[in-house]
């Protein structure tokens, strides 16, 4: 999604540490949590190998709308507009550059199709992750992990299904979004014309409910039992089938769906109404989850999406959005 991004950029959850042969030093970003300015360099700078410090500082107008952000680097002191910050950060930073997710396809594409598409992206690189993780347990057999952050079988367990029930609530609320704002809009326009979708969101409801199931199962199961192994092949395969699943849903909607959000010739008023809807419906996502959200983001998909929070006329309501991404 979005022609911004290259196959090779790291997401926001598979950022690490470069090759020791160079180490950055620290990077510290003065800004309000309120403002949509820093949010977007704290992400710019994820996407680097740096150690990032957020400053709190309060929101100070001077000749910055959005609330002056400064970025220190040892001795360098720099501030100014977002382009000026970007492109310090793409000359003192090699990597891909940060300056491709500026709004320019947000601005072009309706609203409500860059804000469906965005979440796709995320929600099928989660899914994606709990397939990989799936396999690797039923591969081990309930043998305890490598990676001693993850504890003994059954405190593994635990952690796949608190990733498992924030997926499946974030997955949830898109779902009752786009059949409470996205959907009666296509059906207003064209009565049936969302019929398929909706006919899918049904479908899958089963599945996704029956996982968190077999989660509890295995999490009571002796560790290495027949039937754990058991249970652990059935979690991986009806994994495997929800993505499947997800997959050919997110593309129908892209491909036959999406595309007439223009032919509806909504105005802008109209538009940024029904966008502020899908927030309202989508509270959990955009308060505590919204960090998870964003994890499955390439980082110009990242900052797009913060443009479309940033186009939220409740500003109290934009800022407590914001506010959960950089504290």
């Amino acid at each position: 999604m979005g022609n911004c991004c290259v196959k090779s950029e790291k997401l926001t959850a598979e950022i690490v540490p470069r090759d020791g042969a160079r180490v950055y030093p620290t990077v510290r970003l003065h800004g309000s949590p309120k403002s949509i300015l820093a949010a977007y360099i704290r992400f710019a700078l994820l996407h680097r190998a740096v150690s990032l410090d957020f400053v709190e500082t309060e929101r100070v107008g001077g000749g910055e709308p959005e609330g002056a952000v400064t970025l220190q680097v040892g001795s360098e002191v720099v501030s100014g507009s977002r382009e000026t910050l970007l492109r310090f950060i793409d000359s003192r930073f090699p990597g891909p550059s940060v300056r491709g997710g500026n709004g320019r396809e947000v601005e072009t594409a309706p609203l409500l199709a860059s804000l469906t598409r965005v979440q796709h992206t995320s929600m099928l690189w989660h899914v994606e992750r709990m397939v990989r993780w799936a396999e690797d347990l039923t591969t081990r057999g309930g043998r305890k992990t490598v990676d001693p952050s993850m504890g003994t079988p059954r405190m593994e367990i635990r952690k796949f299904a608190r990733s498992y029930s924030e997926l499946l609530e974030i997955m949830m609320e898109h779902a009752q979004m786009e059949e409470t704002v996205l959907f009666p809009i296509f059906d207003h326009a064209d009565r049936g014309l969302a019929k398929a979708a909706k006919e899918e969101h049904a479908r899958d409801l089963p599945l996704m409910n029956g996982i968190k199931e077999v989660i509890k199962s295995v999490g009571v199961l002796d560790s290495g039992s027949p039937d754990h192994q058991e249970a652990l092949y059935s979690l991986f395969t009806r994994l495997k089938s929800l993505l499947g699943q997800c997959k050919q849903h997110f593309e129908e909607e892209e491909v036959e769906l999406l595309p007439l959000m223009e032919a509806l010739e909504l105005s802008k008023e109209q538009e940024v109404s029904a966008l502020e809807q899908c927030f309202d419906v989508m509270q959990g996502t955009h308060g505590r989850l919204l960090k998870l959200l964003l994890e499955g983001l390439p980082s110009c998909d990242a900052m797009k999406y913060l443009d479309l929070i940033s186009k939220c006329r409740d500003k109290e309501k934009m800022e407590s959005m914001l506010k959960m991404i950089v504290k």
